[in-house]
């Protein structure tokens, strides 16, 4: 498979080619660092600076946004703490993934996930970047997977939890309750 990054003609053309460049490269950087943390993602193959270009393995399989609302009640909690497990392990390794939807999960098997598009990650210990990413979880299960996402969601911070203990999953969890309350989400809160 082949991600490209395509040059944006409102940039002035060498500040396009650096910026399309150093994101090629820092995301290659950001899977291997996830596979180092035991997180599933794509081998990549090849990175084509010049072109802005990956070169990665075809992961085959359903997005977990087309399969979740399908399972039954225990394949779904069995998954979704699966998915909490490899976030977990991202943060415990200061990885943020950046865009933790349901599209950006293949599932393999019956609770194998493989974690896709780290083109927004980046590397943190601010606990404040590990509530966005699980709070961007929830919103997307809040809007896509509605009738499951609080079962959903509960699984996935069982999982979490798991891998990063309990005191840094309540710290965690602090910072996704206060980005709710900061008045630009609606909603429930964990």
């Amino acid at each position: 498979m082949f991600k490209v990054r395509m040059p944006k003609a409102y940039r002035h053309p060498s500040l396009d080619y650096r910026l399309r460049t150093s994101r090629t490269i820092r995301e290659a950087e950001n899977l291997h660092e996830a596979k180092k943390a035991a997180v599933p993602t794509p081998l990549v193959y090849f990175v084509d600076m010049d072109n802005a270009t990956l070169v990665m393995e075809y992961v085959q399989g359903p997005r977990v946004k087309e399969i979740l609302d399908k399972l039954n009640h225990q394949d779904r909690v069995k998954l979704c703490e699966g998915i909490g497990m490899h976030i977990g392990q991202l943060h415990r390794a200061s990885l943020i993934h950046g865009d933790l939807t349901t599209s950006n999960m293949i599932r393999l098997e019956e609770d194998k996930v493989v974690l896709i598009d780290f083109g927004l990650s980046f590397h943190s210990h601010n606990e404040e970047d590990m509530g966005v990413d699980l709070h961007l979880m929830k919103r997307v299960l809040d809007s896509t997977h509605h009738f499951h996402s609080q079962e959903a969601m509960m699984a996935i911070l069982s999982g979490y939890e798991k891998i990063v203990g309990n005191q840094s999953s309540l710290r965690v969890l602090k910072k996704v309750r206060e980005i709710e309350c900061r008045g630009r989400y609606s909603g429930e809160r964990l």
